[in-house]
């Protein structure tokens, strides 16, 4: 299918752009949000599950990190950079990171109600929501199945179906095994749990969601409500004219195509090119998007 069929703007972030756009971020501003993070552990459907708080606002900004990580692998470089927005809270899903673990496989959909019932636990009204690659599909499930809580979400390289993703995503997947997963991955699951039988028993249930995934009916994405910013990248592992369906099929989304691979425009830890300013940019989208008044 030929992208120039496609009415996409297309943001060339070039370093004149960039200069114009950004704006440094010092050390004093990193130092203070570690300084103000709380954290702490919500009983949801029978697990504990990891959160962690910054600053104060009245729409808190949820983050749902990819599969096989945590906070830090996916938002590790993003979150400095969104320092001024508000509240943030940043979460680990099941089996992942800090949270424990159910004698269940992971879903989407259960991933999406624990999402759900730690916004309720925390009594939160209305919530935006960010979620990056299996994070993304996570948000768009509680944009289906919880639209009460969602004011507005921000999908990065999420799928709702398997032909989302390029070419050969699932080719050999049953085969692989724990030493295929990327070691900037498995250092961030053990230095925050030193458990190599958690990070095998977390590999092993991230690897068994995908080979299972089901495809969500249409209706279902179209089914979403709520103001959408989809984000993905030029050389993403999910497909620009899948995320181009789905911008189009939520009424009012928007979308951004960026320069990068899977996870390099919010600087995840296994693409992050130091001194890039694309995630500084991506920082600058997501926030304007969130703070636009309609």
């Amino acid at each position: 299918m030929n992208r120039l069929t496609y009415k996409i703007i297309i943001f060339m972030l070039v370093e004149s752009l960039l200069f114009l756009w950004s704006t440094p971020l010092s050390a004093q501003n990193t130092a203070e949000m570690k300084q103000s993070m709380s954290a702490g552990y919500a009983p949801v459907n029978g697990i504990k599950m990891y959160y962690e708080v910054y600053g104060e606002g009245n729409i808190p900004l949820i983050l749902i990190h990819g599969g096989g990580s945590t906070i830090e692998t996916s938002f590790g470089n993003l979150l400095p950079l969104l320092h001024d927005y508000g509240k943030i809270i940043a979460v680990e899903l099941q089996a992942h990171g800090r949270t424990t673990d159910r004698n269940k496989p992971e879903t989407f959909e259960q991933d999406a109600d624990d999402v759900a019932a730690l916004i309720k636990f925390l009594k939160l009204e209305k919530v935006n929501i960010l979620g990056f690659s299996n994070g993304g599909t996570t948000t768009l499930q509680i944009a289906i199945r919880h639209p009460e809580v969602v004011n507005k979400i921000v999908a990065i390289s999420a799928s709702y179906k398997r032909d989302g993703l390029i070419s050969g995503f699932f080719d050999g997947m049953k085969n692989a095994s724990l030493d295929n997963m990327p070691a900037p991955l498995k250092k961030g699951f053990l230095d925050v749990n030193p458990s190599q039988k958690g990070l095998q028993t977390m590999f092993e249930k991230d690897k068994n969601r995908m080979i299972n995934f089901k495809d969500y009916d249409d209706e279902a994405i179209k089914f979403v409500k709520a103001k959408a910013l989809f984000i993905v990248a030029d050389n993403d592992v999910i497909t620009i004219e899948h995320t181009v369906k789905m911008s189009r099929m939520v009424s009012g989304s928007q979308l951004a195509v960026l320069p990068g691979v899977h996870g390099s425009c919010i600087g995840e830890v296994c693409v992050n090119i130091e001194g890039s300013k694309i995630p500084e940019a991506t920082s600058l989208l997501i926030k304007e998007f969130l703070n636009e008044q309609h």
